[in-house]
């Protein structure tokens, strides 16, 4: 690692870094998912997230996760932080939330 005179980590000269997308990239299908991918990206400090995402591999944890079912609720969809982690991917979680609704896809409340 390159060293600064004070021998502390230069962070301006390290290589930018590289993100391998072993999964890639599928957009959200749908109004609902397209909603709830702007609620992820916009949680996580994203600038998108597809249907093979992760919540936690993108860097969530539980504190950003409360804040996600708060900005859900103010939208009017209901969920519990348990459904979250026993589905953190995103395909999953948007389709658990539209089989907790009991309906093939949560309506997409207007703002």
């Amino acid at each position: 690692l390159p060293l600064n005179a004070n021998g502390k980590v230069e962070r301006k000269a390290l290589p930018e870094p590289e993100f391998a997308e072993g999964k890639g990239y599928e957009a959200p299908q749908g109004e609902m998912e397209e909603a709830l991918a702007a609620i992820w990206a916009e949680v996580l400090g994203l600038p998108r997230v597809g249907r093979n995402d992760n919540f936690f591999e993108l860097g969530g944890h539980s504190l950003l996760a409360l804040r996600l079912l708060e900005r859900m609720r103010a939208r009017g969809w209901q969920a519990q932080v348990r459904m979250l982690f026993q589905h953190p991917g995103f395909a999953a979680f948007a389709k658990a939330l539209a089989q907790d609704t009991g309906r093939p896809e949560v309506q997409v409340p207007a703002n």
